[in-house]
């Protein structure tokens, strides 16, 4: 007898008392469910996508900034695990929001989460354009790297490409996903060790790199201390999306057990060796001063460091990583949207939640996210400040979206109205309300200060353009207006779980 066919009964029969019947493919071990937020989060992708950003705005003593966003997502993945414990559903966010907040937070929460995985998938899609050309010209399929919109059509293409397949892998279902997601992760836990022996091997001075600024506080209103938090946007944006191994509850094997887990390792797992490999970079990099650093940023330290082969080698495990990155966004939004679908949260609820008999898998919700975030790089295909400004509206959503769970699950144990986790399982005990509050406190901070309008995040170089520089508000503003609009006036009287999806 197999593990699925073992846990099985026991796992279908706590999915039947939130009234939902099984009907994903129940087959992640501890391995997989872990892979599936360490791929999420994948700290090869966001280091080769922001490090140049953080570098260029913050020097080497940026690195701080890293610590100061692990430790920061440390206190939501607490809470998420024990979450997790207690409602061990597909789409985390919006499932543990409507436990412990009113409808419409949990609507709300949902739509924003969604929304941050959308775009999340096209952000990471541009990744690729950090690493492919770097690695040969032949990835050059617009251009050379010379004219003005060179660099942000050459992305949106490569990106375009890898979001049609990973559409296609998404919709064959669960089991090809987490062959492909197990492998990728394989690689870029071994990439990133090998890194950090390569580094480790060349380096050229001690750790008192990172307390280095290169000046870079000159200028800024707040000195050093506002160049920093411009910087922690590499951290935060790198280290979110643990909850998706929350997200596949109902494809875990054990999820009450095997979810928390999963949460809090993926996200220790990216911290810890992420941190290690960018100071390693740092102690390793030939020269501080180099332009090259605030422009390609650590691919151009791999191939300084290692050389042309080693470093093509080693950037080709980054593509990789990149890949099962933008596959594990794509199935992050998928179980958004079949979770609020089947409880008719979303107009079209009936065939977004449709689950094909075939890959037990929802295939509608692969198709909308796949269109969606192909529209949303062909929307920016000429647009110099696209990787900064999606990535920044990226966080301002997921973040959105963890503080309303972690505000109402505040406020719930505040009331006393928590029940208490059985012995055996996942749980904060008493520092579960410190730990919810200093999380709530770090969502509204980061949400704030990633939103900022600054122009020399959203807009620093020509065209230059109000809307530009606003941009992250105006889209989350007017995305999460016109949402709770919809739900109030038109979707909030309709919603209740699908006949064809309950228990």
């Amino acid at each position: 007898m197999d593990a699925a066919s073992k846990h099985g009964p026991s796992d279908d029969h706590v999915l039947e008392g939130f009234g939902y019947k099984q009907e994903l493919s129940r087959r992640l071990g501890a391995f997989s469910t872990f892979a599936t937020g360490f791929a999420f989060i994948s700290i090869l992708t966001g280091a080769f996508q922001l490090f140049f950003f953080a570098y260029g705005v913050a020097g080497p003593a940026f690195w701080w900034t890293w610590v100061i966003a692990t430790c920061g997502q440390v206190l939501f993945a607490l809470c998420f695990a024990e979450l997790a414990v207690h409602y061990p559903l597909a789409g985390s966010i919006y499932n543990w929001s409507k436990y412990v907040a009113r409808p419409a937070t949990s609507w709300i929460a949902g739509l924003s989460l969604t929304l941050a995985l959308i775009v999340s998938t096209a952000g990471v899609a541009l990744a690729m354009q950090f690493v492919l050309p770097t690695i040969s010209p032949v990835f050059w399929l617009y251009g050379d790297g010379t004219g003005a919109y060179d660099y942000a059509t050459n992305g949106v293409i490569l990106g375009a490409i890898m979001i049609v397949v990973t559409t296609i892998i998404n919709a064959l279902g669960v089991r090809v996903i987490s062959i492909i997601n197990n492998i990728g992760v394989s690689v870029e836990l071994v990439a990133t060790v090998m890194l950090i022996i390569f580094f480790i091997a060349r380096i050229q001075r001690g750790p008192q790199v990172v307390l280095q600024t290169n000046g870079t506080g000159a200028g800024q209103s707040l000195g050093y201390f506002g160049a920093m938090l411009m910087a922690v946007l590499l951290g935060v944006y790198i280290m979110w999306g643990f909850d998706t191994a929350g997200s596949v509850g109902e494809e875990t094997i054990n999820p009450r057990k095997t979810n928390p887990r999963a949460i809090i390792r993926a996200l220790l797992a990216a911290g810890i060796l992420g941190g290690v490999l960018m100071l390693t970079a740092l102690m390793a990099v030939g020269n501080l001063q180099a332009e090259e650093l605030s422009i390609s940023g650590l691919p151009y330290i791999v191939q300084s460091v290692l050389g042309h082969t080693l470093g093509n080698i080693m950037l080709g495990c980054v593509a990789v990583a990149i890949f099962v990155c933008c596959l594990a966004n794509q199935t992050g939004a998928i179980r958004m949207i079949f979770a609020m679908a089947r409880d008719n949260a979303l107009p079209g609820g009936a065939r977004l939640s449709h689950v094909s008999r075939r890959s037990k898998t929802p295939i509608v919700p692969a198709v909308v996210t796949g269109i969606i975030s192909l529209l949303i790089l062909l929307a920016n295909i000429r647009q110099p400040q696209i990787f900064v400004v999606v990535t920044s509206t990226t966080v301002v959503l997921a973040l959105i979206a963890y503080v309303l769970v972690v505000g109402p699950f505040s406020l719930k144990r505040m009331r006393g109205e928590w029940q208490q986790t059985e012995k055996g399982y996942f749980t904060l005990g008493r520092w579960g309300l410190p730990v919810s509050i200093a999380a709530f406190v770090w969502g509204v901070f980061i949400v704030v200060n990633i939103g900022w309008p600054r122009q020399s995040v959203y807009n620093p170089v020509e065209p230059f353009h109000w809307y530009l520089q606003w941009g992250a508000v105006l889209f989350t503003v007017i995305s999460l207006g016109i949402g709770f609009l919809f739900y109030w006036f038109v979707q909030r009287h309709k919603v209740g779980i699908l006949d064809e999806h309950k228990a």
